[in-house]
């Protein structure tokens, strides 16, 4: 029976590489006379496969890197960890990621973790660097010791680190561009607690693009602050139509389904009466209904520029001390409309 296993699992991994079982064979007991993209194409079917590999084929790990995000319930969250992780790998460092959750643990207590493990380097995605209320000293002292760090949107100046963000004055930009198209005058912005830098800057970008679209000033009643869920975005559109808006640019795609559930609940038709623009493009969006116009963010682009530079300082060549800003992309589907006068 094992030797059948062996053959079957044989027959796998051949199918799936592309090769012969005697090509496998060779590659899984280390014989020469293999080339290197084949060796590579069969170690690939292994891992794809769930085989695990021969110990002598392990990789040996260039280190842990940490990997620190905010939450997983936005889908935004899991597909940085997932590039970012997949293009650590690829370069022999062996991620570890830390999900921040509301009582469970905090990002300090993830780092003293990490540091005790002798960690390489740490990517932070959307952690407290975003919060303008928190103390910068805790990246400050990192810095003191020598660990590589980048930090990923959110901007804070003074911090001695590379900073990889989406430009969401542009992303603002794009979206009122859009409905101002389409006809709409009266558009909300739905969005999260404006202590953080990512939210700061869109209620710029919105205020800017309403004055210089519309010539508005009087926008601060259509900017209703709640929480990036689904409850959020439900209980911020609810608001904004009661105030006769006929559409909303959202701060999350989580926020942009609540409002879609608001509107529908108030008897309206999402696009005919009510036209919403989410934000990130988030995996699966594309397909609800109506499927989710939205701002996406260069998640690949933004990951890989983040591992980048985090291995450039690990190998003592920093990055150069600045932002870098990625341009978002609108994508048009089917949740907005022309503007029709609501009675």
């Amino acid at each position: 029976m094992d030797g059948e296993r062996v053959k079957a699992r044989l027959a796998d991994i051949a199918a799936h590489a592309d090769v012969s079982e005697a090509t496998v064979s060779r590659v899984l007991n280390g014989k020469p006379g293999v080339a290197e993209s084949t060796r590579q194409a069969v170690l690939t079917a292994l891992d794809v496969l769930g085989y695990d590999r021969p110990s002598r084929l392990r990789r040996k790990s260039a280190g842990l890197v940490g990997l620190i995000v905010p939450e997983l319930t936005n889908p935004i969250f899991p597909m940085f960890a997932q590039i970012i992780e997949t293009a650590l790998a690829r370069l022999r460092f062996t991620p570890v990621l830390c999900t921040q959750t509301p009582g469970g643990v905090h990002e300090d207590e993830y780092v003293q973790m990490l540091l005790d493990r002798g960690v390489a380097g740490i990517i932070y995605v959307s952690g407290q660097h975003a919060d303008t209320t928190t103390d910068p000293e805790r990246y400050e002292k990192l810095r003191e010791r020598g660990l590589p760090i980048v930090l990923v949107n959110g901007y804070h100046e003074g911090i001695d680190a590379p900073f990889i963000s989406n430009d969401d004055v542009a992303s603002m930009e794009l979206a009122l561009s859009h409905l101002v198209a389409l006809g709409h005058k009266e558009i909300g912005l739905a969005i999260g607690p404006d202590r953080y830098v990512p939210v700061i800057r869109k209620i710029t970008g919105f205020r800017n693009s309403m004055k210089s679209l519309l010539g508005r000033d009087d926008v601060e009643d259509l900017i209703e602050k709640t929480m990036f869920s689904v409850e959020g975005g439900d209980t911020a559109a609810t608001r904004l139509i009661e105030k006769g808006c006929t559409a909303v640019v959202c701060g999350s795609d989580l926020m942009a389904l609540g409002a879609i559930r608001a509107a529908r609940r108030l008897g309206l038709e999402v696009p005919d009466d009510f036209s919403v623009v989410g934000y990130d493009d988030s995996p699966l969006i594309a397909f609800t209904d109506p499927p989710l116009t939205t701002i996406r963010q260069s998640v690949q682009a933004m990951s890989e520029a983040a591992v980048r530079a985090l291995l450039d300082e690990i190998a003592g060549e920093p990055a150069p001390r600045a932002e870098y800003i990625f341009r978002p992309e609108l994508v048009v589907r089917g949740s907005t409309g022309a503007a029709r006068q609501r009675a």
